[in-house]
């Protein structure tokens, strides 16, 4: 990094730009904080970060460490470190960690300061760090990123969609045609991994059903559920192959970089690698906002939530705080340097992201290749919709529940209805356990 590029951003920390935090006195010497992250998808991002990093603390008189790990691995890594009682200062995850809320700060001072600074928040980003059950923020949201449709052009135009499955009818129709005359298939995972149970939520919510409703009642063992599942393992027999049970978090962006998958449920991460690796191909690849189900269109967020854990206090506390918003004010520059991944939780913070969007600062053929976010973020939704993702939430997720019981079906190993009353059995044990902790609402 030049001299002079880190005097820029060591200047954009303060920049006078609406909503950025004023700069404030310099912290004692010999403050220290320590952040544990996942790996990003795009690799500018991580080089980015760490010169950013580097400046905040050369600024604040606070030294900051950076170290990272494959995403699947924070969970157990911050459940470790609160057992511990000692470890990181900040804790950065792409799904909830809710379940550890006993071993975490209430950070419901930043983010209203966050409020009152950056202005208004997108819905998605409140109900995943915020529950309403006992008006307790356990995390902070600066950014999240979008699931959406990633499909190969040329397949489905051949297939008679050539602006890509607009349903799910269109997907099992026009994905079975495909497989049946190329052997490419459909690539959704139905895996106990976070893009499967992402992508099976979303076809179950699209069908009308959830885990919960909006006041934490368990309801998911109803016609709706039932006929998501039915339609999810149809899907998998008529149009995917037996790969997808054993599907990691990078499965589909692998299968689509390497041509074999026809569509995937996906951020814009797998994207923008097959760019750099193969221009051409990249153009071959069109986006879809969620599709349309019985029920409407929903698409699941990975909301990038930042933790404190207890063990963290006094100075360093502070000083974690402080980080947390001023990242959260220079969100424009996380946005511009993860090649459009992190979308901002306040849309006022990132002002330039719709002339982004309608064309692409990185080269995309069409170059508004990414106009169709904007109706893509408009159907997002949180993990836990239509509740909040509260810890009962968090360890249906953790426990795998979603994907195991479609799974069962698709094998032939159950019925739908058996596997969803089965399942169903299971979550209702973990609510009534987070229920006896008086930290889930509902009656069931």
């Amino acid at each position: 990094m030049t001299l002079l590029s880190k005097m820029l951003v060591i200047l954009s920390l303060f920049a006078p730009l609406p909503g950025a935090i004023a700069a404030q006195d310099a912290f004692p010497t010999g403050t220290a904080i320590s952040l544990l992250q996942w790996q990003h998808f795009v690799p500018r991002y991580d080089a980015w970060f760490d010169n950013w990093a580097q400046a905040w603390g050369e600024a604040n008189n606070v030294t900051v460490s950076i170290d990272r790990v494959n995403f699947a691995e924070l969970p157990s890594s911050l459940a470790a470190e609160i057992d511990a009682g000692q470890g990181h200062t900040i804790i950065e995850l792409p799904s909830s960690p809710a379940s550890y809320i006993q071993g975490l700060h209430d950070l419901s001072d930043i983010n209203k300061q966050a409020l009152a600074m950056f202005g208004k928040r997108l819905d998605h980003c409140k109900a995943i760090t915020y529950l309403s059950f006992i008006d307790v923020y356990y995390g902070f949201a600066s950014g999240y990123s979008l699931n959406h449709g990633n499909y190969d052009i040329e397949l489905w135009t051949e297939a008679g969609y050539p602006h890509g499955p607009k349903s799910y009818e269109d997907l099992l129709a026009g994905g079975r045609a495909i497989f049946q005359s190329t052997g490419i298939p459909v690539g959704i995972g139905i895996s106990s991994e976070i893009d499967s149970e992402m992508a099976n939520r979303e076809v179950i919510w699209s069908f009308g059903g959830s885990v919960q409703d909006e006041n934490e009642n368990v309801v998911l063992n109803s016609a709706s559920t039932i006929a998501a599942v039915k339609y999810l393992a149809q899907l998998q027999n008529e149009a995917m192959t037996a790969e997808v049970f054993g599907w990691t978090g990078a499965s589909n962006n692998q299968a689509l970089i390497a041509g074999e998958a026809s569509f995937i449920l996906n951020p814009d991460s797998a994207y923008r690698s097959l760019q750099k690796i193969d221009p051409a191909a990249a153009a071959n690849i069109g986006f879809t906002p969620a599709l349309l189900g019985p029920a409407g269109a929903f698409g699941g967020t990975h909301i990038l939530i930042s933790v404190i854990p207890a063990y963290v206090q006094g100075i360093q506390l502070q000083a974690a705080k402080q980080f947390i918003l001023d990242f959260t004010a220079n969100y424009s520059e996380v946005t511009y340097n993860s090649e459009l991944f992190n979308l901002p939780c306040f849309p006022a913070t990132v002002k330039e992201l719709d002339s982004w969007l309608e064309k692409d600062p990185f080269g995309s053929v069409p170059a508004d290749k990414f106009a169709i976010l904007k109706t893509a973020i408009d159907r997002s939704v949180n993990f836990g919709y239509p509740g909040v993702s509260s810890p009962a939430i968090a360890q249906v997720y953790a426990e795998h529940i979603i994907p195991n019981m479609i799974a069962q079906v698709a094998l032939g190993k159950k019925s739908a209805e058996d596997a969803v009353a089965q399942a169903t059995e299971r979550v209702e044990e973990i609510f009534a356990f987070w229920r006896a902790q008086n930290l889930v609402g509902g009656d069931n």
